[in-house]
């Protein structure tokens, strides 16, 4: 086995769990809508997804496949924000378009991190923009932009933000505009390259306690809806995807 970092296994293991789900549930799982119902083969497509997850994960961690599932896991999630997250933008604006781009943009750099850590030579002959130095800055820079709108949207929607704040915390306006203000200063700061080591562990640890303060508690303490559910699975996978981000800054494999 080849293993970069804690980071690393652990979102080789999302991306197996995400594919284990899509190929149980036979439709898309939450990270990957809203795809529309017109699209063509749209169930064959979906457990393609599942399916590419699932051996993309599985091949991340193994020292023989590191490289090519790291070049098909980019690739596949390029593809994706491209072909189902972009257009959407230039017909809305509204939260669940920008949030789903931004969402599928952080999973993009994260699998660009470590498409840079196990580049093969032919990728780093052929393909030099996207590995070295040069790849690690492009990746840093799309999760940095898309920290911006994940921000924007605590203080768009401050109240419904507020009202996931555990109950034992007081203030809970307040926070909702620290953690808004937060992932703003965290994306500008990795645009810019000011304390962006810092801001990507801060962002990432940002939302790992999300996830453990208000998404595990609901889950053990009471049945969750399936909106609930996908945001806990979507906290999850933008987790990991942070923290291979932010270990970036620390090792190159």
């Amino acid at each position: 086995m080849r293993i970069a970092s804690v980071s690393h296994a652990v979102f080789a293991v999302t991306m197996i769990a995400l594919g284990i789900l899509g190929l149980i549930k036979g439709d898309f799982t939450v990270v990957w809508a809203p795809v529309p119902q017109g699209v063509p083969a749209r169930e064959a497509v979906a457990y393609l997804c599942a399916l590419i997850s699932v051996v993309s994960g599985a091949g991340l961690l193994w020292r023989r496949t590191a490289d090519a599932a790291a070049r098909v896991l980019l690739g596949y999630l390029l593809l994706w924000l491209l072909v189902f997250r972009v257009p959407g933008l230039f017909r809305s604006l509204n939260v669940d378009v920008y949030w789903a781009a931004c969402s599928t943009a952080v999973m993009v750099a994260a699998a660009w991190v470590l498409y840079v850590w196990f580049a093969a030579d032919w990728d780093n002959e052929r393909l030099r923009v996207a590995t070295g130095e040069k790849g690690l800055r492009l990746a840093r820079s799309l999760y940095g932009l898309a920290m911006i709108p994940f921000g924007w949207a605590h203080f768009a929607y401050v109240q419904h933000t507020a009202d996931l704040v555990p109950g034992w915390l007081p203030a809970h306006v307040a926070w909702a505009y620290i953690t808004g203000g937060a992932f703003i200063a965290a994306g500008v700061a990795m645009l810019i390259g000011v304390c962006a080591p810092l801001a990507a562990v801060l962002s990432a640890a940002q939302m790992g306690l999300f996830l453990l303060l208000v998404w595990v508690p609901a889950a053990a303490t009471r049945s969750l809806n399936p909106f609930q559910w996908g945001e806990t699975v979507i906290t999850w996978v933008l987790t990991a995807a942070a923290w291979v981000v932010a270990d970036s800054y620390r090792r190159h494999a």
